[in-house]
């Protein structure tokens, strides 16, 4: 998939005013330094689209982007340890709860991992979440660039071993660098493969 066009669309904290078009999305979500903002801009060939910053927690609101004219990039919080209050954090939870659970027009989630670190509770506990809600998702390991790929492939199964105590089959999952383009065309191909099978044309 070629990006033409991203452009912001509206942020705001209420799954009512989401945009009303009926284009698919696409949900990142991911804990609150997990590098999420500079992949949405690799992925878009955008230096600024999402806002970075070097303090975890600044996405603060659900974000939609629109991507080629024909589909949502959704920015969603961070999740874990984000410095923000614990009643800010009970706010965040509970729009993003509602956007995973009312939001028809979402086709996936992309679920961001540091691929530095052994599998976090936080990670897993979500993605059971995602799973016993019924709620497609894919893994996003991001920071590839910081391991050699033999300490990448066991991450990986260290989430592996973990996943398949829950499901029969490891998720879909990308390994990916933002510094370095590693795994754009993968998930980009992805997106762009399950756009292929809607009729886009009648979710105007």
């Amino acid at each position: 998939m070629h990006i033409k066009s991203a452009e912001f669309v509206m942020s705001n904290s209420e799954v009512e005013k989401c945009p009303k078009s009926r284009l698919p999305e696409y949900a990142f979500i991911g804990r609150s330094n997990v590098g999420k903002s500079s992949l949405i801009n690799m992925l878009t060939s955008r230096k600024s689209l999402a806002k970075t910053s070097g303090r975890p927690g600044k996405t603060q609101l659900i974000n939609h982007f629109l991507i080629n004219k024909n589909w949502h990039l959704v920015d969603l919080p961070g999740y874990g340890y984000a410095r923000v209050s614990k009643s800010s954090k009970k706010v965040f939870q509970k729009f993003i709860t509602n956007y995973f659970g009312q939001r028809e027009q979402l086709v996936t989630a992309f679920v961001l991992v540091d691929i530095r670190h052994t599998p976090q509770p936080v990670d897993s506990d979500f993605m059971i979440w995602l799973g016993e809600n019924g709620i497609p998702f894919s893994i996003i390991f991001t920071k590839a660039d910081k391991l050699r790929p033999k300490a990448i492939q066991d991450h990986v199964n260290a989430y592996k071993a973990i996943l398949l105590e829950t499901w029969e089959e490891m998720p879909n999952y990308f390994i990916t660098s933002s510094s370095k383009d590693i795994g754009k065309d993968e998930v980009l191909g992805y997106i762009d493969d399950l756009n292929e099978n809607m009729d886009l044309d009648s979710r105007q």
